[in-house]
């Protein structure tokens, strides 16, 4: 092959070439464009939901889970709105994601059993954002309920996502829901000293701590009797964001009430009957 000829072919390809990278690069920075503004549609759309919901004083847990559902829905738009510049047709994109789609479900029912179950989850509001349940085997408040998991914060700080399946099959234990919680503990009383006293003493102090409530009004009862004496029944309400406060408060409260009035250590008594 000649120079001519070789320098013939170079220009030919060049020729075509030139055409082709300019309808992919023009495609290319439209899709990005497109993506871009997209992006910023979507969450200024996503805002403008959550604004809206809150105005309305719509439930934050609902608001999160709609938040989900439209950044989703939105975010498939745009993925095929993109895929559009490109040339390939929606329709056929469309239909391939529904066939897609009956074929993943089949495959993943759980996963679909997860998103009815947030779906039920919302319905029923056993619980909200905010709200400290146990279920699961996980027991912490909840972040947010998603669109197939729920993320809860447990006590030692920990976040644990739980599938939204198994969350609504379980038993759910929500400690936020009534206004207040019960405290109960024991206080063993050693032989000879005089219950009534000591009740009216707890009575006092239990008054006195600022995380238990007034009504229901404390109280300190006999519980029952054991071989090293008299048990109370300590027992006090409180708000359950203060359990712990109240519980630590109420032993502190109990040893020293205790120790002010000189009682003695209980000690089990046993009587050897000779044969």
């Amino acid at each position: 092959m000649s120079q001519q000829q070789i320098e013939q072919f170079f220009q030919k390809t060049v020729e075509s070439l030139i055409p082709l990278v300019l309808d992919i690069g023009g495609k290319l920075l439209g899709a990005l464009a497109l993506w871009i503004v997209g992006r910023m549609i979507i969450s200024a759309v996503r805002r403008l939901v959550r604004r809206a919901s809150e105005a309305r004083k719509v439930d934050s847990t609902l608001v999160r889970y709609l938040d989900s559902v439209v950044g989703v829905l939105l975010q498939i738009l745009l993925i095929i709105a993109v895929l559009g510049v490109f040339g390939i047709q929606t329709t056929t994109f469309a239909g391939l994601l529904a066939a897609a789609g009956v074929a993943i479900g089949m495959a993943w029912s759980g996963l679909l059993s997860n998103f009815a179950a947030g779906v039920f989850l919302i319905l029923f509001s056993p619980f909200k954002v905010g709200d400290r349940i146990a279920a699961a085997g996980v027991l912490g408040a909840v972040h947010e309920l998603g669109l197939f998991v729920t993320a809860i914060d447990t006590d030692d700080g920990i976040r644990v996502y739980v599938a939204n399946n198994k969350l609504f099959s379980d038993n759910i234990t929500n400690f936020s829901s009534n206004p207040f919680r019960r405290v109960d503990m024991g206080a063993q009383l050693a032989h000879g000293v005089n219950p009534i006293e000591a009740a009216n003493r707890l009575k006092k102090r239990l008054s006195e701590i600022s995380d238990v409530l007034k009504d229901p009004a404390p109280m300190v009862e006999i519980d029952k009797f054991n071989m090293a004496g008299t048990v109370l029944l300590v027992r006090a309400y409180t708000h359950d964001r203060t359990y712990w406060n109240v519980y630590f408060a109420m032993t502190q409260a109990i040893a020293d009430e205790f120790t002010k009035a000189g009682y003695p250590t209980p000690a089990e008594h046993r009587v050897n009957v000779a044969k």
